[in-house]
């Protein structure tokens, strides 16, 4: 089998990466959940907005240094005028906000595919044009809500399916972190700078950071679409221009009800997610920094608890797992679950055969979805009223 092999079933994919340079935080972390099942490789990227710190890092990430480019546009224009067994099938995207539409347009008009970091864009009127510009291209686009990824989320989600949870009545989301609890970005802290800069972060602070993975964790878990919601959007810390601590009530549209709570200032706490979904039969809770545990509780009965890799769970669970149980498994490899469905799917896409599994990942519905839950959220917290949830 020749290493050029044009065939996309019997070679690894070709990834190039936007952004993710020296000092940044996620690219990293993408580049080491796609790597990790080798059925990808990192063979470009424009990685600073800084062209020669960009082309510079090629040497941190051993690549060809013709193939580290000084701007996106660069790159996708040098990549398209390559030969099919050389150009990347995809590229992905781990810029500051703002960037992300301008990127993904010029790539998807270009002819790759797409995987980006979430929030899609900075407003929900964008959000709408990336989703006209995905379904001319016809290419893949993937959204990297990386919670979607773990095993035991995509357990819940089974559960609630099979109607182990009976009817939802109730669900209860949390995200506190403590990292800006200070105005941390006044010390030049490259992650604390964008994300506080409406600018590059957009509207949104911790709503668009944290609370978006919330409100998208509930929809894959529940399959639940929000009717109105009722928000306290606040800015703690003086000076700063955007919001760092969110809470919401929420009415669903099958008539549960939903609090939301996101915070960045919650002094003591690192990442601590948690989702609890309340049934009339029984309900689940999950929490993020002790991923491999789902518990399912039944009035009048012995609490359950699903454990990572084992044969008792649903497929999806199974295939989101890669080492025996009692491993842990966690971050990184939710990433690599999302890259892996993306392989499936962009497979699939250039072969025009269907995948057998493998296609659970977020996707631009997705992005326009959490596009108007921050608008919402916004606008409730600037009216104090009760608002519906925008047409998306």
């Amino acid at each position: 089998m020749s290493a050029q092999s044009t065939d996309i079933h019997l070679r690894k994919l070709r990834m190039g990466m936007v952004g993710g340079g020296e000092g940044a935080f996620i690219g990293a972390v993408h580049r080491k959940g796609a790597l990790m099942d080798e059925q990808i490789e990192l063979v470009c990227g424009a990685f600073d907005e800084v062209p020669e710190r960009g082309r510079a890092f090629y040497s941190k990430v051993f690549i060809d240094p013709e193939r580290a480019y000084g701007t996106y546009r660069e790159m996708a224009e040098k990549e398209a005028a390559l030969p099919a067994d050389r150009r990347i099938d995809f590229v992905s995207i781990v810029t500051p906000n703002h960037m992300h539409f301008p990127v993904a347009e010029t790539f998807l008009e270009a002819g790759f595919h797409v995987i980006c970091e979430k929030p899609m864009t900075t407003s929900l009127e964008l959000a709408r044009q990336m989703r006209g510009i995905v379904e001319r291209a016809g290419k893949v686009f993937v959204l990297t809500h990386n919670y979607t990824g773990y095993p035991m989320a995509k357990q819940a989600r089974a559960l609630v399916q099979e109607g182990k949870i009976g009817e939802i009545k109730k669900v209860i989301v949390e995200y506190p972190q403590d990292w800006l609890l200070t105005r941390l970005e006044l010390q030049g802290q490259r992650q604390a700078l964008w994300r506080t800069d409406p600018k590059q972060s957009g509207p949104a602070g911790c709503l668009g950071d944290i609370g978006s993975h919330c409100a998208n964790l509930v929809h894959y878990i529940t399959g639940l679409e929000i009717d109105e919601l009722c928000a306290d959007v606040t800015t703690f810390a003086a000076g700063r221009l955007v919001d760092d601590d969110v809470n919401v009530l929420i009415h669903y549209s099958n008539g549960a009800r939903g609090i939301l709570h996101a915070s960045q200032i919650s002094a003591g706490e690192e990442n601590n997610l948690k989702i609890r979904v309340y049934g009339d039969k029984s309900s689940l809770y999950w929490s993020q920094e002790h991923p491999n545990y789902l518990y399912l509780y039944a009035p009048g009965a012995p609490v359950q608890i699903y454990r990572r890799g084992h044969d008792y769970l649903s497929p999806m669970a199974r295939l989101a797992a890669r080492i025996p149980p009692g491993h842990p498994e966690a971050y990184i490899e939710s990433f690599g679950n999302i890259y892996l469905a993306a392989a499936a799917s962009i497979r699939a896409a250039e072969s025009g055969v269907e995948p057998a599994e493998r296609l659970d990942h977020p996707g631009v519905e997705d992005g326009v979805r959490g596009l108007a839950f921050i608008e919402t959220v916004l606008e409730s917290g600037r009216t104090r009223q009760w608002t519906p949830f925008k047409e998306f």
